[in-house]
């Protein structure tokens, strides 16, 4: 990112106005998306006027597009970035300083191709393979149908932009999910977004309520969309009941494997698209940026998405992202055994502590122990001689107090942040982080700033459970605390 930045510096300083500033794509097209996002009226009172807002091409070893626009409304701008993840990789940045000698700006706009180079085949032909790999269903996945991003939300992005002048429905959220998501759906121009925040089994009967509504009315469902299980509580929605209603309104369904990981479940027998950020386990080592959008060959929709995708999409995944994720991505199979390994070591530890009621952890969510395991398991590809499935990586906890939560989060010694399926455990009190201001409509969805959120990851499992026994000690005497303050303080001893 600080490359990036370097890069946007230099190329304001040289070639832009006083107070202004600019953001960098790959392509054309995600440049005009971003200043239509910036005039767009859902920008309401911040919205930016045309002309302050322009696109302009430069070359260095690479074609980059420039939106500039007031370094003022930099807050307004920056909503496309953050949630669009269509903006240039910090590799690109990073290969572009070292030859910015050449930079240039062109006037003459014939688009570049971004040439798929040997990496991009074999990350194709890998997730071909794995997707194929001890199936629940046999099918037969080919490599052209497994198209690449820059990031896992420019997947999500990009599809849903895809889908929307084809279909031009209401796209549907079904159950939580990672917070840009989120926004995709409620911060575009969209015909219409339904959201059902909890995914539980009574949220599928609403959807199917919600569904004969809207037949009735005359309005289509353009798709429903699903993470497996969800983010950051992990409810594992009922994808067999959403198939059949995909079935029957005609639209179509789009999981997002990212937390479950397609070595441990096989979607693609139930969904049209399956997304997944390779950014998380399938590369296992926080160092780059990448998604996978793939088709399914067996759905009813096959043919005309097939058609769509050949006609719109345009591969903006920078080669040198693309080395690396293939180098990165070849051990998938043997980290996700670790993964799960002490995923499932830690949460059973933690849940051991569930039942202890003077302990201060009150609920974990992870697959295993929620009730919608059943959903989970439906879908876990067989056990193989080299692979047995899990439940994933990422788990969160709830505490009964904010007092154990933070005694928690400060004595685990671990790394924070928000990622998953890195080589280093991390921690995040991703409630609070995210929806600080907004916990009380949150809650709705039963997510707390009690709750803290984990990824578990490469490091000794034994060791592991030891640092969670330390914190959850140490939380378990704040609670103790906590509570003798409260009782000092309602008989007047403090």
């Amino acid at each position: 990112m600080t490359d990036e930045i370097y890069l946007i510096g230099i190329i304001v300083k040289k070639f832009g106005s006083e107070g202004q500033s600019c953001f960098l794509f790959p392509s054309a097209r995600s440049a005009a998306e971003c200043k239509a996002y910036a005039i767009s009226k859902l920008r309401k009172d911040d919205v930016l006027k045309e002309d302050e807002v322009s696109i302009r091409i430069f070359d260095i070893d690479v074609r980059l597009y420039a939106v500039f626009f007031p370094a003022a409304k930099t807050p307004i701008v920056i909503g496309f970035w953050q949630n669009a993840g269509v903006v240039i990789s910090s590799r690109i940045a990073e290969d572009s300083l070292k030859h910015i000698d050449l930079l240039r700006e062109v006037t003459d706009d014939n688009p570049l191709v971004v040439p798929t180079s040997p990496a991009h085949s074999k990350i194709q032909d890998r997730i071909a393979g794995l997707l194929e790999r001890s199936p629940i269903k046999p099918l037969k996945v080919s490599p052209n149908d497994v198209y690449l991003f820059q990031t896992g939300m420019s997947a999500i992005y990009s599809v849903h932009q895809f889908l929307l002048p084809k279909y031009n429905g209401t796209s549907v959220l079904f159950g939580f999910a990672f917070h840009s998501t989120i926004h995709i759906f409620e911060d575009w121009e969209n015909p219409g977004f339904k959201f059902f925040g909890r995914g539980t089994s009574e949220d599928t009967e609403a959807l199917e309520e919600y569904c004969e509504s809207e037949t009735k009315e005359g309005r289509k469902i353009q798709a429903v969309w699903a993470e497996f299980p969800s983010n950051p509580i992990l409810i594992t929605p009922d994808l067999l009941r959403l198939r059949k209603l995909a079935d029957k309104y005609g639209f179509a369904l789009i999981i997002d494997d990212t937390i479950g990981s397609f070595c441990n479940v096989d979607l693609l027998s139930v969904a049209d698209i399956v997304i997944t950020s390779l950014t998380k386990s399938f590369s296992g080592y926080a160092d780059v940026m990448a998604a996978s959008a793939v088709l399914n060959p067996s759905s009813r929709l096959y043919p005309e998405l097939k058609s769509l995708f050949e006609r719109v999409y345009q591969n903006n995944f920078y080669s040198g992202d693309a080395e690396v994720l293939e180098s990165n991505s070849r051990n998938y199979l043997e980290r996700s055994k670790v993964l799960n390994a002490n995923a499932e070591a830690l949460t059973t530890y933690l849940q051991s502590c569930v039942q202890d009621p003077s302990s201060s952890v009150a609920k974990v969510y992870y697959p295993l122990f929620l009730p919608s395991l059943q959903f989970y398991k439906a879908f876990m590809r067989p056990a193989s001689i080299e692979f047995t499935p899990g439940y994933g990586c990422l788990f969160s906890v709830e505490f009964k107090t904010v007092d154990a939560l933070r005694e928690f989060y400060e004595n685990l010694n671990v790394h924070i942040g928000p990622h998953l399926g890195a080589h280093l455990t991390l921690a995040l009190p991703y409630v609070k982080g995210l929806y600080g201001k907004t916990l009380d409509e949150v809650a709705k969805w039963d997510l707390r700033e009690t709750q803290i959120r984990i990824s578990s990851e490469l490091e000794d499992t034994a060791e592991l459970v030891q640092t969670f026994k330390n914190a959850v000690e140490l939380a378990n005497n704040a609670m103790v605390r906590g509570k003798g303050v409260e009782e000092g303080v309602a008989v007047g001893l403090i």
